[in-house]
């Protein structure tokens, strides 16, 4: 290796030229992506227009019309908000997320309040125990909460309401006396669990 080649010896290699997207292209990137991913309209619009400024349009062809594309996949349903925000938040519960979280989670992705279910009672309690039995907070540690540790019981608390949990039910859970009242106070029995 001679010293002017650096660590690694060059190639000769071209860097690949990435022609700009026609309308048939563009469809075919999105058709693509929603095969591979779940996601909204609004996602969908994201990546579409992402793509675009990446690889440019090609000048012989009118502007595209995203929002008619997309709309074109919603009827056609390869996309369904209201299917997704199903799934993503059933998933976000069973690992342990508040209605909170899971909320800014659905805005995020795009999906409008019309397409979301409300998230029960008894299923943010449970997924509140989750979270707790997860991370081992309150009875669930190894020796519970000791009563003079102050700095650990608000750690876990915080830890709960940074997952979307509302601070009473957060508390409830933290100073459950045994994982039995825990169990009671989601509505769960051991072996249910």
């Amino acid at each position: 290796m001679t010293e002017d080649a650096g660590p690694y010896p060059r190639t000769n290699r071209r860097a690949r030229v990435v022609k700009p997207l026609d309308p048939a292209r563009l469809e075919e990137l999105a058709l693509h992506y929603v095969a591979r991913f779940a996601t909204t309209a609004k996602g969908l619009e994201r990546y579409c227009r992402r793509k675009l400024r990446e690889r440019g349009w090609n000048d012989d062809e009118p502007q595209p019309d995203i929002a008619a594309l997309v709309e074109r996949f919603v009827r056609s349903g390869y996309v369904n908000d209201e299917e997704y925000a199903r799934v993503r938040q059933g998933g976000l519960l069973r690992r342990g997320y508040g209605a909170r979280r899971i909320h800014a989670a659905l805005d995020a992705a795009g999906v409008a309040p019309d397409d979301r279910h409300e998230v029960a009672d008894g299923e943010a309690r449970q997924a509140a125990l989750r979270l707790a039995r997860k991370r081992r907070f309150g009875p669930f540690g190894p020796d519970g909460v000791p009563p003079g540790d102050r700095a650990l019981r608000e750690k876990q608390i915080a830890a709960m309401i940074r997952a979307g949990h509302p601070l009473d039910s957060a508390r409830e859970l933290v100073d459950a006396a045994d994982r039995q009242s825990a169990l009671a106070w989601a509505g769960m029995m051991d072996e249910d669990f």
